[in-house]
C-alpha cells in the first residue's frame, strides 16, 4: 500500500505584524520534500483556518494578549478540539500539532494547564532554558544541552500549572525558563507536550542565527532592542547569535524532529 506523503498546514498566528518566525516555519517545512500538501492560513489576520483533513499543524507565534477575544478565536479553538478528539477517537490514525510561543500560551489557557499573565518585564534575547525531568527523557529535546538556548521574545507567561489538571489530560511539562537566583519570581513554563501528538513551546524553536543576525544588524531594529532593552542586551545577544551550542542547535533539532517524528508516523498509518 502506499505510504502517505503527508499534509502540513501552517496557522499564521502574527495578526498581519511583519515578522521572522513565519517564514522561518515556512522554511523549515519546505525542506522537507516528501509532502504531498503545504498549506499556509492567516487565522487573526483573515480569519483563515485549515479543516481537519490535514496530518499536521504547526501553529506561529505572534503578537498581543493569548486572552484576547476575536472572531477567529472561537473557530481555532474548535479546530484544536476537533483534532484532539479525533486523536483519542482513532486508534490507527493520528494528527499532529506544534504550539508557538503566542499559541502555546493561547492553547494552555484554553486546556486550563495554569496561569496565563503578563510579565512585569519583557523577556526578550537568546535565554538558557532548563529541561526537567521528563524532558530529559523526552525524544523532542533528544541532542540538545541541559540548558539549551533558545530565542525567547514574550509579554506573557505561563506560570503556576496545574499540576491536577496536566495529570488528567496525560500532559508533562519538558522545560523551564532560566533559573534567576537573584530574584524571588516563579519560573515560566517553557515547553509541555500535551499528548503523544500535541506539543508546544513558549521559545521561538524555528529562530536561526543567519537570518536574525541580519536583521538585528539593520540600524531600525539594533534601535529597537537598545531603546527598549539596553544596549548590553543587544551585544550579548549578537555575541551569541550563531554559537553553533546555542541557537544553531535548537533550531536544527526541534521543529525538524517534531515534523520528521510526524511524517514517519503518518507513513506507516494504515488507509482503511
Amino acid at each position: 500500500m502506499e505510504k502517505s506523503k503527508g499534509k502540513i498546514a501552517v496557522l499564521d498566528m502574527n495578526a498581519n505584524v511583519p515578522n521572522q518566525g513565519l517564514g522561518l516555519i515556512v522554511e523549515i517545512v519546505k525542506s522537507f520534500k516528501n509532502l504531498s500538501t503545504f498549506k499556509v492560513f492567516d487565522v487573526r489576520g483573515k480569519n483563515e483556518l485549515p479543516d481537519t483533513s490535514f496530518d499536521i499543524y504547526i501553529s506561529s507565534g505572534g503578537p498581543g494578549s493569548p486572552l484576547e477575544e476575536g472572531p477567529w478565536r472561537e473557530p481555532y479553538l474548535k479546530l484544536v478540539q476537533n483534532i484532539w478528539d479525533f486523536n483519542k477517537a482513532s486508534a490507527h490514525q493520528k494528527k499532529y500539532f506544534f504550539f508557538i510561543c503566542y499559541s502555546f500560551q493561547l492553547v494552555c489557557d484554553y486546556f486550563e494547564l495554569g496561569t496565563i499573565k503578563i510579565r512585569k518585564r519583557t523577556s526578550f534575547g537568546i535565554l538558557p532554558v532548563h529541561k526537567t525531568k521528563a524532558g530529559v527523557k523526552d525524544p523532542l529535546l533528544e541532542g540538545l544541552d541541559d540548558p539549551f538556548y533558545a530565542v525567547d521574545s514574550r509579554d506573557w507567561q505561563l506560570i503556576q500549572p496545574r499540576l491536577k489538571v496536566f495529570k488528567e489530560h496525560g500532559a508533562t511539562i519538558l522545560s523551564l525558563e532560566k533559573i534567576r537566583t537573584h530574584v524571588e519570581l516563579e519560573r515560566a513554563i517553557m515547553a509541555v507536550r500535551f499528548s503523544e501528538e500535541f506539543v508546544g513551546t513558549q521559545f521561538h524553536p524555528e529562530a536561526e542565527p543567519v537570518g536574525m543576525k541580519i536583521h538585528f544588524s539593520q540600524e531600525k531594529n539594533k534601535q529597537i532592542v537598545i531603546k527598549n532593552f539596553g544596549e548590553q542586551k543587544y551585544d550579548d545577544m549578537m555575541e551569541h547569535m550563531d554559537d553553533p551550542d546555542k541557537i544553531m542547535k535548537t533550531h536544527a533539532v526541534i521543529l525538524p524532529k517534531f515534523i520528521a517524528n510526524a511524517l514517519e508516523q503518518v507513513s506507516r498509518q494504515l488507509i482503511y
